[in-house]
């Protein structure tokens, strides 16, 4: 059998190896991480730290190994998944945008620049824009010629539907509805930006908002495919 000594030592030069690979992976991850002076610096405190730690650990392992050894393992292990969480976090951040989308269908996700929406139960795709710094729950319906607010979501952006002039008319399935047209400084869904777009207030009480063609037509493509709606700025 080793004496106690021996086996201590063997555990400090796992430990020393394991912490000289992981100095090798991270430079080889980030090649230009120490190129300046300052970051050589950096590494060197660290390592001095590291040390220091080490050694604490060293003593209280020669007065209690058990507990000492198994503190560290859990230490060594929430290194460990800090290190994977840090090194497959944009991959980490997808999976959440993806299960965000999944959950909440009109939030969206972003893919290549576009977003996209999956349909919900009723087969119509809910979109959430942000219109004037607020947020809106559209609906959105190709028929419309104009983005339609409600009046409830007119008064949450800042507009008065009791001073505004409803001077259009628009043909629904309900029969001819009074419109008041206005325009709005900035609307965004989630990447896409757009300025300036044409609207209406609609004169009588709405579910949802609708987004129409005055934003629909601005962008360079839209389609619906196997039940997602897919907007391309």
């Amino acid at each position: 059998m080793r004496p106690p000594g021996r086996r201590l030592w063997l555990w400090l030069a796992a430990a020393g190896g394991l912490l000289f690979l992981l100095v090798i992976v991270l430079l080889n991850r980030f090649p230009g991480a120490i190129a300046d002076p300052s970051s050589q610096v950096d590494l060197v405190q660290n390592l001095l730290i590291l040390t220091f730690v080490g050694g604490a650990l060293v003593l209280r392992i020669r007065t209690q190994p058990g507990p000492a050894l198994m503190a560290a393992l859990a230490w060594m292990g929430i290194g460990l998944a800090l290190l994977l969480a840090y090194t497959f976090r944009d991959e980490a951040a997808a999976v959440g945008r993806r299960l965000m989308a999944e959950l909440m269908p009109r939030s969206g996700m972003e893919v290549g620049g576009a977003m996209t929406f999956r349909a919900g139960s009723d087969g119509h795709f809910s979109v959430e824009a942000e219109v004037e710094g607020t947020r809106v729950d559209f609906l959105v319906d190709t028929g419309a010629s104009t983005i339609v607010l409600s009046p409830r979501d007119a008064r949450r952006i800042g507009f008065d539907p009791d001073k505004l002039s409803f001077t259009r008319i628009f043909s629904t399935a309900n029969g001819n509805v009074q419109g008041a047209p206005v325009r709005l400084e900035r609307i965004r869904i989630g990447s896409i930006v757009m300025d300036d777009v044409p609207a209406s207030v609609n004169g009588a009480p709405m579910d949802r908002s609708l987004l129409g063609m005055s934003f629909l037509s601005r962008l360079s493509g839209y389609a619906v495919e196997n039940g997602v709606l897919t907007l391309k700025p």
